[in-house]
């Protein structure tokens, strides 16, 4: 099990992680922040001066998950974590792979008030020896106030917020502790889709207004948005998958077996290992229908409809050019096949 402490940087995440794993047997401390250190020494310098912050780099995210992993598996007991996420999709993409490693999180959420958070970034004393390097320190947490800020809403919604302001970093370990034995801290509400070991198959539907705008849905475990669907199960065929997953994601029954518009061969990209993916015609969504769509809270965020333009916003480069020969073999009447994305035959 995973104990992610988040919050703004400064709040003290790392003090009470260091007293909770006194308090919760069997408990070791994971900072992330090492992952960040050693990639400044593995990248290139033109890759390291592409990015702002270390949590920018997929490597980065790719490596927490994998390092927590590895970690667990030599030590087991559980990981305290004290590490700051303000942007949803990274932790989206990092909680989403712990999930598929079957690895529960704890998130919580240390809050502050910003008054008494500043007077604690200015009294941090990180490097006694460097002043420089020590009010460096100080000036990249009073710059994250304002993302912090920004981000509560969602952090609000998603962990268990412990205001910690009036508390020492033993009283804030105890608070913590506590919600953890007695439940009210609960495992973080995520789908746990199992890690692909071998090729995979998928099946997408697309589903579209009235304006012949298309559906897409905002998963919780995963960054980008996606199209309504999922991973074929085994003896299922591809068509009768998509219907399933539309109507357990959705909460829409299709009255009919949608119609073939794609099927596409994507190659491994490691850690990937591809697979075969294919895209169906669900027809138009009546009104009504749209208006009455249910998500699972634990596996998509959010839905709308967009149009091919605004799809290019927010799919990934692969999903969107399998959603544009999609949308052409829709306008043509017969299904295309592609490898990787490209027609062939």
């Amino acid at each position: 099990m995973i104990v992610w402490l988040n919050g703004a940087f400064g709040a003290g995440k790392t003090s009470t992680a260091r007293e909770l794993t006194e308090l919760v047997p069997g408990s070791t401390l994971y900072d992330p922040e090492v992952i960040g250190g050693a990639l400044g020494h593995l990248l290139p310098p033109k890759r390291l001066g592409e990015v702002g912050d270390y949590q920018d780099l997929p490597s980065w995210r790719r490596l927490v998950v994998d390092a927590a992993a590895a970690v667990l598996a030599e030590v087991g007991g559980v990981l305290v974590v004290p590490m700051t996420l303000l942007r949803q999709e990274y932790r989206d993409e990092i909680f989403g792979g712990l999930a598929a490693r079957r690895i529960p999180v704890r998130h919580l959420l240390l809050e502050t008030d910003e008054t008494i958070l500043r007077a604690r970034i200015e009294g941090r004393e990180d490097f006694p020896d460097d002043p420089e390097r020590t009010e460096s320190v100080r000036r990249w947490c009073r710059d994250h106030i304002g993302p912090y800020r920004a981000a509560l809403p969602w952090l609000r919604s998603d962990a268990f917020a412990l205001d910690t302001g009036a508390l020492t970093p033993r009283e804030a370990a105890e608070r913590v502790a506590d919600a953890l034995r007695t439940g009210a801290a609960g495992i973080c509400a995520i789908v746990q889709t199992p890690e692909p070991r071998a090729e995979t198959l998928a099946a997408g539907v697309l589903l579209f207004d009235e304006e012949d705008r298309v559906l897409l849905v905002d998963p919780t475990y995963k960054p980008g948005w996606e199209f309504p669907g999922g991973v074929v199960e085994p003896g299922e065929a591809p068509a009768r998958a998509g219907v399933r997953e539309v109507a357990e994601e959705l909460g829409v029954e299709l009255p009919s077996v949608p119609r073939l518009l794609v099927v596409d061969w994507e190659p491994p990209n490691p850690p990937g290992f591809g697979g075969m993916r294919f895209l169906f015609d669900g027809g138009r969504l009546p009104g009504a229908d749209g208006d009455r769509l249910l998500l699972p809270g634990s596996e998509l965020r959010g839905w709308r409809f967009v149009t091919e333009d605004e799809a290019a916003a927010l799919l990934p480069p692969v999903r969107l050019n399998r959603l544009r020969w999609a949308l052409r073999a829709r306008e043509q009447g017969r299904p295309l096949n592609l490898e990787a994305g490209v027609p062939v035959g």
